[in-house]
């Protein structure tokens, strides 16, 4: 672990596990703290994973300026921490909501960015839709599985803008390839990992130009790639494929079985897709 300013004062902290080229891992969310994302450790061999806890999660601190945690701000987090560990260009790792953060740092820094990696990303940066039809047809996908009624049927209700108390935990089996002991773990180590009012802030007016950034996302000249959960029910395959056109040299690849954290669905055949694409020859 280790900690370092960000350009307002504000004292950041991340963590560091195993050796080699480092790999900046923004977690998702929204801000929730970078904890969750430590089942990558020992996946990827050669790298030195360098997981963040955004501004108010995890070890780090909370800023005095609460319009601070809104995403395009946190750009400036990650090029401190980068400037932090001495380098002159980052392969960068972003899960879910974190793929927006990384969308807009590698849009403002394109010159920083060797290699990025989109993991059941979040498409709002991008403005690509993503329908509530097209999270039924990922869910019924599951529709062998003992617990799929109640569940789909707490997912029908959300999609209809009508969720109740229950219904985040009513759903959490469509979040993991396999509902077993350590996916419920997981799924109740979440709430008490997320700091809610910053992650309302995270998506506030202004943070997100979409526009702007396909346009500049058009110009990055560097490999990209995107990895889906076949049944992920956030980053559906469908729109992961048009996300994918957006990049000069993107890869997609859809994880058989896999929800939206495919590290922990099938570790072995998510590390070796990531494992080969960062093989790849980079910039820098």
């Amino acid at each position: 672990m280790t900690s370092f300013p960000a350009a307002d004062g504000t004292r950041l902290t991340c963590h560091l596990s195993g050796d080699g080229t480092p790999l900046i891992c923004l977690p998702g969310g929204p801000m929730q703290a970078s904890a969750y994302l430590d089942g990558l450790d020992g996946l990827l061999p050669g790298r030195r994973l360098v997981r963040l806890d955004l501004r108010g999660t995890g070890q780090s601190e909370v800023p005095e300026d609460p319009g601070s945690y809104r995403c395009d701000r946190l750009v400036a987090d990650v090029e401190a921490l980068r400037g932090h560990l001495g380098l002159e260009t980052a392969d960068v790792l972003a899960h879910s909501a974190g793929a927006n953060l990384a969308a807009l740092y590698a849009a403002r820094h394109p010159e920083r960015v060797r290699r990025l990696v989109l993991i059941t990303p979040s498409v709002f940066a991008v403005g690509i839709p993503v329908t509530g039809e097209d999270r039924l047809e990922r869910a019924r996908l599951r529709s062998a599985e003992p617990w799929f009624a109640p569940a789909y049927a707490a997912l029908e209700e959300l999609v209809a803008g009508r969720p109740t108390e229950g219904t985040g935990e009513s759903i959490a089996p469509f979040w993991y390839g396999r509902w077993d002991g350590a996916a419920r773990a997981h799924s109740a180590a979440g709430p008490a990992q997320k700091n809610p009012g910053a992650g309302a802030a995270y998506a506030a007016e202004g943070a997100f130009d979409p526009e702007a950034t396909r346009a500049a996302l058009a110009k990055l000249d560097v490999p990209v790639l995107l990895l889906a959960g076949e049944v992920d029910l956030a980053a559906p395959p469908r729109a992961l494929a048009a996300y994918a056109e957006l990049f000069p040299d993107a890869a997609l690849a859809v994880q058989p079985g896999a929800g939206h954290f495919p590290w922990l669905d099938d570790p072995a055949r998510f590390a070796a897709a990531v494992t080969a694409f960062l093989g790849r020859r980079g910039r820098g």
